[in-house]
């Protein structure tokens, strides 16, 4: 395995960040079927604390994505995090009536979170009053990733070619997008085709601010094309304005679900490191115009003697021309 130098100039000092994490919170959600689960984690110490809605990947739950967590908790973020309906903690059956709309209730359940964040702050002890609910980010790995987008403006193709409603929320000022399907139609699998059909993302209305991160092993059972389909968001949409691709990196991205998770298959903890810290510095610029950090984390990244990803920006309203599907970008 090829050795990068550890990105570090972000990490706080675990033992001078002390955190908190409370769980379950339950949100009453009569149409959802059963109320919400949420875990939240947080500073002990600190006010204004930036928000960030964290909507995790198929089957997983609020438990999961520790090391981003610990990572963001400790550099002031609060992190809320739901449990989908898909999780496998609630073992929801394949012949559910709300299975094919869980695409929607997952996006109705981060704005039912956001509806509720002063309820929310009064239910963990010592966190009322210290939210900045004018500074929301949302991040999402995989599923979760369409999930966020759609909060960011982006819409479904419908079988006709006309486009599902707007379901995007002004509230949420940035996002993150880890390993996000791209295109559905003809780039679908059969299998996704038959059994995911609203993974066929409009990404022309995503115009909030977002970084994607990729990676450029990620080789998708559910697409016809090879990793450059977790890009797509990037290129095909005006608002996500950052693209890291990660050398080697699979869909798990070294392993953010989980320290040691078991279904990591490329396991790095530099490539989480990568993720934690490029994923702060983004949002600290987007939330609190912190130029600072996002050119400190880029920089680093790029003065790698054996770089771990490479970076892509677009200027100032620059919206670059996708190279032709399927080749190395």
């Amino acid at each position: 395995m090829t050795s990068h130098a550890p990105l570090t100039f972000l990490t706080a000092d675990p033992a001078q960040s002390p955190t908190v994490s409370v769980e379950p919170i339950m949100l009453s959600a009569p149409e959802r079927g059963e109320d919400l689960q949420i875990r939240v984690s947080a500073p002990i110490v600190g006010d204004r604390l930036p928000v960030i809605l964290m909507a995790h990947g198929f089957a997983k739950s609020m438990r999961d994505y520790a090391p981003l967590v610990d990572h963001w908790t400790r550099q002031g973020f609060a992190v809320i995090q739901p449990t989908f309906l898909d999780s496998a903690t609630l073992n929801l059956s394949p012949d559910d009536l709300r299975t094919p709309d869980i695409w929607r209730h997952r996006v109705r359940d981060m704005t039912r979170i956001l509806d509720h964040l002063g309820e929310i702050e009064a239910a963990v002890p010592s966190l009322t009053g210290r939210l900045d609910h004018e500074r929301i980010a949302a991040v999402g790995h995989s599923y979760g990733a369409q999930t966020v987008g759609t909060l960011l403006g982006a819409r479904v193709f419908e079988p006709d070619g006309s486009v599902t409603d707007d379901m995007s929320d002004h509230r949420i000022r940035a996002g993150v997008l880890l390993s996000a399907a791209g295109e559905g139609g003809a780039y679908l699998s059969p299998f996704a085709a038959e059994n995911f059909p609203f993974m066929s993302p409009s990404f022309a209305e995503l115009a909030t601010p977002a970084l994607v991160i990729a990676g450029d092993k990620d080789d998708s059972p559910l697409s016809t094309r090879g990793p450059d389909w977790f890009t797509d968001a990037y290129w095909l949409s005006p608002g996500a304005d950052a693209l890291v691709t990660l050398f080697d990196g699979e869909h798990l991205l070294g392993g953010i679900t989980g320290y040691r998770s078991a279904d990591t298959t490329d396991e790095n903890p530099e490539r989480v490191a990568a993720v934690s810290d490029l994923s702060t510095a983004y949002l600290r610029r987007a939330l609190d115009g912190d130029e600072a950090a996002w050119s400190a984390a880029t920089q680093t990244l790029r003065a790698q003697d054996a770089p771990i990803g490479s970076l892509q920006q677009k200027g100032v309203g620059q919206q670059p021309v996708a190279p032709q599907k399927g080749l190395d970008r």
